[in-house]
């Protein structure tokens, strides 16, 4: 079965859906979601967006916290994109409908959180993510097709019969995805002018994530293995306070409630991270993740505490609902009692490599969101600026999209249907399903938060043999949904340890004890990795 459309968006967080209602008008959509709409990082993000609205604020200490976060990795030029433009962004989520937090007199109330110098999270209580995907779907779904279907890889040259699939081709085309319909198990083939990734996050390859299950990396997977360029997958960012034993995904206590005023301490009672940082429990996210797992490995504790009974609990209360009721779950009254906390898997700063227009480095294919690498996060992403990320580079990349459909003239080639002719063989796979959780905590235990060139390489040489087993059970058996994130989570775990072991040196999120120490000298670059695959 073929679908031709203008644009075809794979993911529907807030990048898919912004970029989607963006080019509604400019031709035909079709978005490729899977599983249930709510199943997107978006949906769990609760700190909100950072952006400039106080009249003590500037773009400047916008751009400067960001840039310091950032470990020296940042493109300035695309943070500033960011910065200058988001307040425009965060203007148009409230005409949409989105509806945020504000003060008594009508004002935006703006939270403060880590690394930040000012108070200018905009954010809808600690429900932001949640708000903003629900007047986004509204809006869209008003537009375009909605295709429930599980994206199993990009259409380019190495599909077409005739081409030398073992040459790299220096000009490659995109010209949209096989994808799966779960629900009938036919493969459709979804041919586009122009094709957008924004399949969100990859926390599903660590076995303690805030990531949803949906979360596997599969738009970074699909474009590695088509040949885009992928930039910075070691610096994987691990949020230090989780809800400990909360189950998986694991339940994310956000950094607004740090923000708020609340204080990291050991069992004992001791407010640890002043020995780490002079900002105590404001201080950015690595350092709250290594200074919580040093702690950890020296008492020999499984967890730390979050304290908020100090706090007016009215207010708390009033700020963080959701987290106030979810804890109460847990018979955890968070006004009365601190809360056991861990760090846990929470977002990838690198990804697909794309220029400041969403342009990846295959034609006619754009990503935006966290499957992206535009430049602003760099080595460490500061705190709620990943939907203000989504937003203005999705915004950006439509912009450009919808020019590059104007411009050019479309004639698809001749692209052969999916062939699968497998048999899907249950006894097999019950053996091939374990490999998920092996991955899983291959990469906890050994490309977490303090990593080294012997666990590194011990959890590459188990992966690989791993990959091969899913590879090889792919290709011989009937194609379905687990083994589509199977292959993918496989395939995004080796590009993380591939990248970890090329930066020789420890710099924001990637802390090696072979390489303690950050060395601008010969690693103020971005590793990038590109391969042919398909």
């Amino acid at each position: 079965m073929e679908i031709v459309s203008d644009f075809l968006v794979i993911g529907s967080g807030i990048a898919g859906l912004f970029y989607a209602l963006k080019v509604a008008d400019h031709g035909r959509v079709v978005i490729i979601t899977k599983k249930e709409r709510a199943e997107s990082n978006t949906n769990y993000a609760q700190g909100g967006i950072a952006s400039v609205f106080s009249p003590d604020d500037s773009y400047e200490l916008h751009i400067q916290d960001t840039l310091n976060v950032g470990a020296g990795l940042c493109n300035r030029e695309a943070v500033e994109i960011m910065v200058y433009e988001g307040p425009k962004k965060v203007e148009e989520l409230i005409q949409i409908g989105v509806e945020f937090t504000r003060t008594q007199n009508g004002r935006l109330d703006l939270g403060m959180e880590g690394g930040h110098s000012r108070k200018r999270i905009v954010h809808a209580k600690d429900l932001t993510g949640r708000e903003i995907e629900r007047a986004l779907l509204e809006k869209v779904l008003s537009h375009p097709n909605v295709e429930h279907h599980v994206a199993i890889d990009l259409i380019t040259e190495h599909h077409l019969v005739g081409i030398d699939k073992s040459k790299k081709l220096d000009n490659i085309h995109c010209w949209g995805v096989y994808a799966l319909d779960a629900r009938t198990g036919q493969v459709k083939k979804f041919l586009s002018k122009v094709t957008m990734l924004a399949t969100g996050g990859l926390g599903q390859v660590y076995i303690h994530t805030t990531n949803p299950a949906i979360a596997t990396g599969d738009g970074v997977a699909m474009a590695y293995r088509a040949g885009a360029k992928i930039g910075n997958m070691e610096f994987i960012q691990f949020h230090p306070t989780t809800l400990y034993n909360s189950g998986s995904p694991a339940f994310l206590i956000s950094e607004a409630v740090r923000g708020f005023g609340g204080i990291l301490r050991t069992k004992k009672g001791e407010d640890f991270m002043k020995k780490y940082d002079p900002r105590g429990s404001l201080a950015p996210r690595d350092v709250v993740a290594r200074a919580i797992d040093s702690e950890l490995k020296k008492s020999g504790d499984e967890y730390v505490y979050l304290d908020l009974t100090h706090l007016d609990p009215d207010k708390v209360k009033d700020r963080f609902p959701h987290i106030y009721e979810k804890c109460l779950e847990f018979k955890i009254d968070i006004t009365k009692e601190p809360i056991p906390v861990v760090p846990a898997a929470h977002y990838s700063c690198g990804g697909v490599v794309t220029d400041l227009w969403g342009r990846t480095s295959i034609v006619g294919l754009y990503a935006a969101g966290e499957t992206a690498m535009t430049g602003v996060h760099g080595a460490n992403r500061l705190a709620s600026n990943s939907l203000l990320e989504a937003l203005v580079f999705s915004d950006r990349a439509a912009s450009d999209s919808v020019k590059f459909v104007r411009e050019n003239f479309f004639k698809f080639p001749d692209i052969p249907d999916w062939v699968d002719t497998g048999i899907f063989n249950m006894e097999e796979w019950v053996l091939i399903s374990h490999d998920k959780k092996e991955i899983q905590q291959l990469m906890w235990d050994y490309v977490g938060i303090v990593r080294s060139t012997l666990r590194l390489e011990r959890a590459k040489r188990r992966i690989e043999l791993i990959a091969n087993e899913i590879e090889e059970f792919y290709k011989k058996t009937k194609v379905t949904a687990d083994i589509i994130e199977l292959r993918n989570l496989a395939t995004v775990a080796l590009l993380i340890i591939r990248s970890a072991l090329m930066r020789k040196e420890s710099r924001g999120l990637h802390y090696t004890t072979d390489y303690p120490y950050r060395d601008d000298e010969n690693w103020l670059k971005d590793t990038i990795i590109q391969d042919i695959r398909i």
